[in-house]
């Protein structure tokens, strides 16, 4: 797409236009796409303008002195509550009435869905229209009162006499009353008649109609504090802030109608988080916004206000320090977490944990309360001769090394503007890479030390001794000290960067003493700093994130637009404009919002650090979802690795990074952070790549390759970052297990007529080998020899799952899918309901519709069941299935009434003597000469197949006789442990036992239509898939749940000896073939991608899965490969004030304008700022990650 695509189409642009005038004047539809009658606009302009009629009504009795101002007000306030009420029972009297009989006309589909056919002014039709009226009787009853209660309030707040007091010029009174009205009208028609869709949307859909009380709620703000002037004793500060309130209320509508004040919710919940981190101490919360801050926000603040009640200095030390600590600490622990890896120290809440949290506490109440009651109240007011002479300083030097430690652990130093030259260069070996990372681990964890065991008591040593504790029992220093003695615990880092400020400014000033500052006290000189510290570090983003935008949108070709040029001008004649705007958003904490992504910028509202107010880990699933899901957990541990030695940078609530390896992007976002613990929330984009998805996933590719694939030896100009302007800031390579996907095209193997001919045999070895150890396994109770009993990822294999699933069940509730390795057990399901995943048609690019075979139909109609289960599926996906969904019609089966057997070719079963039948008991018996034999038997029904004798004795040859006895003297021994070679080679010479497997084997041969050898790619294909074309044994061979797992399974076997022995050479001996099937059956899942064994073994972290394909546009066979092994995973760090600008336009463009135009400018690719994956990476439903993860909270002790 080019540089000029519409910001908005044509339909997208008048429904704005029509929206925008609504919004500003609180309501009013002034502007319809349609013709209506006058008296709808006159309704609305009465409607608009009656408060300002109560009002006036009010100013003037006042003003003649009929009424005092109080009454004045009341009248006022009664009049507009009538009028209010009015306009509700109105509203309810329409509803009721079209609720009720509503006559329906034919219907035009040329006219605009919106037009409103108004028959006279006050119809029901035009009542419904001006004022829709509310969802909740409450809410009916409380805007009516508060519409009267702000009117009476907002006469009072602009009456003449008072406005006159304050600015002492009647002229300038009288614009500030005509102006302030309104404000008032545009709140109370927002309140009481209709609602106006506002810019600042934080919810995608207003459920309890708490949007009406926006507009009155800053109104009332205004208010209390002219109410607080009036009624307090001369305070300067105070008056002087109801003179610029009284001016800044003129502009209310603009500030509401560009979305720059917040709604309730986001208002709340921002104040909460601000107060709750620079306040109290906390950090953001990463569950439910709503109730875990609103319980960390009230055990916070009650700890301060316990600060300010407690008369003794040492108990208040001593609670601070407590309660920093304990609050400081992953709670989440105490409600039961996930399980965690075992024997990992602080996943959970352990003896081990619990000792460890015991004696820190212990040890930091005992230094705080010795400190304090020996040496803090005897202390000299110097910095530089008292005893917290010798504690500051060595704070400066632990400043210093911690600082010079971290920034060595990454890929950049000096804020990413330089190449680290100690960074291990080229990531070929994971091996390799940790072998030159080792001085780096050093280092590491001599930080870590010093982080997590010398900083706080440092810094408690600090406070505790302090002067300023003496005066402690006033509300500033009270909060500042609960503050500080948390923040050492809470962010250490960032704890010890605020009390080095302070110490150097006091050095600064010597003996002498700074007035306002020392005045303070230390505990709210920590809390400056630090909020002064965020805003400055917040602004430097911003500018960086204002001057990426500038800049790109001239230098990148495919970002300039015809209105570059004139933005670019305007941007630069109003620069003083634009800093004031990012120092505004700075301060509030607010996004900087790029309008359309395009050099117009706005201070977004104030919301909470995550932007999104729904729960965290909302996805929109896919099949490759399974692969973000199985790196998550490793990816977690890599994380935890990483922050614990600083190779990600300073982590803070609210910081974004990036991972890449192969096709995947994974999106990491830091929730929360406290003592030995960091919460994160981890995104997996989609690996179907769009246009715009690849242009920027190969500028990630470029940085990350000029971070870490760097010459060994770097020039003057090679050491600098390059990427520097880049959104992506590269940090450091986790060492974590994936799967590496390859693919291959298959021309030359699957159509080669050797290696067809070939299939043929390998199918009836595979055959064999699996009938013997599914004897075996029957005979063990499902148990195979111990070699299987592997541990891959922390959990027991299939094997050993299945043993213990099924070792009291009947063979008949069990259910085998497509691959014995990935078995799943329902009893109340067919044994081939997994064949609805089956497909011939998967392509090289993601999986397509599959098709139900003639198998899995036969078996569900002869078992009666028509409901499928699933099975878990990923959360959030919606799964919904039935009987003949996604089936092709060819694989329907006639329609048999009345039982008779009609539509299937005609067997004479009641006069061939030579066909078996076991309903008439013609099963011959069996006499085994080895009494092991036994333990091979099959069962009765794998022999009634309807073939005739002479036609498996003509198929005889193809039976490998000398395998069969190979593979027989290798499972001998697992069933009868350690037994004499003549024992093994009686069971080896027992014809009957041969007999048996040569019948069964060659009628599976038979049944899939295989009795020949193989010609056509595209029939093994189908047999692959399950898709088995009608035979004449196939209703037999389908009848049989578990012959026909092991007849599908082994002929994928067959295939990939077939892929392996054409890329790697022919099997030199029937060992090298026995131990090549096992380590398939162990360690291989060979399948399809569709199917759901697939999904479950990549969970299960299965070492190796192959799968086939067909490229129907390419006409080629494709094999896919995956391998389970550790690999390097680049991660970097975004800027995350452009990423909450560009989330914050997404919000607006989306809930706001509705521009859900996929390809819009705003999702285009943009290689600077990484736009298209920002937005993939918004929660749901503005983004679309396709998985995301609950918070993950991990230790970083």
């Amino acid at each position: 797409m080019g540089p000029d695509v519409p910001l908005l189409n044509e339909y997208k642009q008048e429904f704005f236009w029509k929206r925008f005038p609504q919004t500003v004047l609180g309501g009013p539809r002034f502007k319809l796409g349609y013709c209506a009658p006058p008296y709808v606009y006159v309704n609305q302009a009465v409607l608009f303008l009656t408060p300002w009629l109560f009002g006036g009504i009010g100013t003037l009795l006042s003003q003649l002195q009929l009424l005092h101002e109080l009454h004045a007000a009341v009248l006022s306030g009664i009049l507009m509550c009538g009028a209010a009420a009015g306009v509700q029972a109105l509203a309810l009297y329409a509803a009721r009435r079209s609720g009720t009989v509503e006559r329906l006309g034919a219907s035009n589909i040329l006219v605009d869905e919106e037009e409103v056919e108004f028959t006279h002014c006050v119809s029901t039709e035009t009542v419904r229209f001006i004022a829709p009226g509310k969802r909740f009787g409450l809410n009916v009853v409380l805007h009516t009162v508060l519409a009267g209660v702000l009117c009476g309030f907002g006469t009072w707040y602009v009456f003449l006499g008072r406005l006159t007091a304050l600015y002492g010029s009647i002229g300038a009174s009288l614009v500030v009353f005509v102006l302030s009205w309104v404000t008032l009208c545009i709140a109370e028609y927002s309140l009481i008649v209709n609602t106006a869709t506002e810019t600042a949307t934080f919810q995608a859909q207003d459920t309890y109609e708490i949007t009406p009380l926006t507009r009155p709620l800053y109104i009332f703000i205004f208010i209390a504090v002219d109410l607080a002037d009036r009624y307090s004793d001369a305070v300067p500060e105070l008056h002087l802030a109801s003179q610029v309130l009284h001016v800044l209320f003129l502009f209310l509508p603009l500030l509401w109608a560009f979305g720059i004040l917040p709604p309730l919710d986001a208002l709340l919940l921002w104040g909460m988080e601000q107060t709750l981190v620079f306040g109290l101490g906390g950090s953001p919360m990463s569950g439910n916004l709503r109730y875990q801050l609103l319980l960390m926000f009230g055990v916070s603040a009650g700890v301060a206000v316990c600060n300010y009640f407690i008369p003794s200095t040492l108990g208040v030390v001593l609670l601070s320090t407590a309660m920093g600590f304990l609050l400081s600490l992953d709670l989440s622990q105490v409600g039961g977490p996930s399980p965690p890896p075992p024997t990992s120290f602080g996943w959970n809440l352990g003896c081990r944990e619990v000792l460890l949290y015991l004696s820190l506490l212990l040890v930091a109440m005992a230094e705080a309360g010795v400190l304090h009651h020996f040496i803090g109240l005897a202390q000299s007011r110097s910095l530089i001769t008292g005893p917290q002479a010798p504690v500051s300083y060595l704070l400066l030097i632990l400043f210093c090394l911690c600082w010079a430690l971290r920034e060595i652990q990454g890929a950049y130093v000096f804020g990413g503007v330089f190449l680290n030259p100690l960074y291990p260069k080229g990531m070929s070996n994971v091996q390799i890479f940790k072998q030159r990372n080792r001085g780096l681990y050093i280092a590491a964890a001599i930080r870590r030390v010093l982080i997590y065991l010398v900083f706080p008591f440092a810094m408690i040593a600090f406070l505790a001794m302090d002067k300023s504790l003496q005066l402690l029992h006033t509300v500033s220093l009270s909060v500042g000290f609960t503050r500080a003695f948390r923040v050492g615990w809470q962010s250490s880092e960032d704890a010890l960067l605020q009390m080095v400020v302070v110490i150097l400014v006091r050095l600064a000033a010597g003996n002498n003493v700074l007035p306002g500052w020392d005045d303070l006290g230390t505990g709210v000189q920590l809390l400056l700093v630090g909020l002064l510290f965020d805003r400055v570090t917040q602004f430097l983003a911003k500018l960086k994130f204002t001057l990426t935008v500038l800049v790109t949108s001239w230098t990148e070709k495919k970002q300039r637009r015809q209105s570059a040029g004139t933005l670019l001008a305007l941007n630069a004649s109003l620069c003083p404009l634009v800093l004031v705007v990012v120092i505004v958003s700075a301060l509030l904490s607010a996004p900087l919002l790029p309008l359309f992504t395009l050099p117009i910028f706005l201070v977004g509202f104030p919301r909470p650090q995550r932007s999104w107010p729904g729960p965290v880990g909302t996805a929109c699933p896919c099949p490759d979802s399974v692969f973000y899901q199985q790196m998550s957990g490793s990816l977690a541990c890599a994380l935890r690795t990483a922050f614990a030695r600083g190779s990600l940078g300073s982590l803070a609530p609210g910081s974004h990074f990036l991972g890449r390896f192969q096709d995947r992007m994974v999106w990491i976002m830091i929730l929360e952070r406290g003592y030995g613990y960091c919460t994160v929330n981890i995104k997996g984009l989609e690996l179907q790549e769009t246009s715009c998805h690849t242009v920027e996933a190969r500028r990630v590719d470029e940085v990350f390759e000029a971070a870490f694939e760097r010459p060994e030896r770097l020039g003057f100009t090679q050491g600098f970052n390059l990427h520097w302007g880049n959104a992506l800031t590269p940090c450091a390579a986790l060492a974590v297990r994936v799967y590496s996907d390859a693919r291959n095209v298959l021309s030359g193997i699957i159509d080669s007529h050797d290696n067809l001919r070939k299939l043929q045999d390998d199918f009836m070895k595979a055959l064999i080998w699996l009938l013997l150890r599914y004897c075996v396994q029957k005979h063990k109770g499902f148990l195979w020899s111990s070699e299987e009993v592997s541990v891959v990822g922390g959990m027991k294999s299939q094997s050993s799952q299945l043993a213990q699933t099924t070792s009291n069940q009947p063979p008949e509730a069990v259910m085998v899918e497509s691959n014995v390795s990935s078995i799943r057990f329902r009893q109340d399901s067919s044994s081939l309901t997994s064949f609805g995943d089956w497909s011939d048609e998967d392509d090289l690019f993601g999986p397509q519709p599959a098709r139900r075979t003639v198998a899995l139909v036969t078996a569900e109609a002869q078992s009666g069941h028509t409901t499928l289960q699933m099975g878990a599926s990923l959360p959030g996906s919606v799964e919904m299935d039935s009987l003949f969904e996604n089936m092709a019609l060819s694989a329907l089966q006639p329609l048999q009434p009345l039982g008779l057997g009609i539509g299937m070719p005609a067997v004479d079963k009641g006069h061939n003597s030579e066909v078996f039948d076991e309903r008439s008991g013609s099963l011959p018996h069996l006499n085994f000469s080895c009494p092991q034999s036994e333990v091979f038997n099959l069962p009765k029904g794998w022999r009634t197949a309807p073939l005739l004798p002479s036609r498996l004795l003509s198929l005889r040859p193809l039976f490998p006789e000398d395998w069969f006895r190979f593979t027989l003297g290798r499972f001998g021994p697992a069933v009868q442990g350690a037994t004499s070679e003549d024992m093994t080679k009686a069971l080896k010479e027992d014809e009957a036992l041969k007999e048996l497997h040569i019948h069964v084997a060659l009628s599976c041969l038979i049944s899939l239509g295989a009795e020949s050898a193989f010609t056509s790619p595209s029939y093994v294909y189908r047999l692959y898939c399950g898709d088995v074309p009608w035979t004449e044994g196939l209703e037999w061979l389908s009848s049989s749940k578990e012959l026909y797992q092991l007849t599908l399974q082994a002929f994928r076997f067959s295939f990939k000896l077939l892929f392996d022995q054409a890329s790697l050479g022919p099997m030199e001996s029937p060992e090298e073939l026995f131990s090549t099937l096992e380590e398939y059956e162990r360690d291989w899942y060979i399948g399809l991608v569709t199917e759901k064994g697939w999904h479950d073994s990549v969970l299960q972290e299965k070492p190796f899965l192959f799968s086939l394909g067909h490229d129907l546009t390419m006409g080629t066979y494709t094999g896919r490969v995956l391998t389970l092994q550790e690999q390097l995973v680049q991660v970097g760090r975004l800027n995350g004030e452009g990423v909450r600008g560009q989330w914050a336009n997404l919000s607006w463009e989306l809930l706001y304008a509705t521009n859900d135009d996929e390809e819009r400018y705003s999702i285009q690719a943009h290689p600077f700022m990484l736009r298209n994956l920002t937005v993939q990476a918004a929660d749901p439903p503005l983004g679309y990650p396709i998985y995301s993860s609950a918070p993950l909270h991990f230790p970083c002790l």
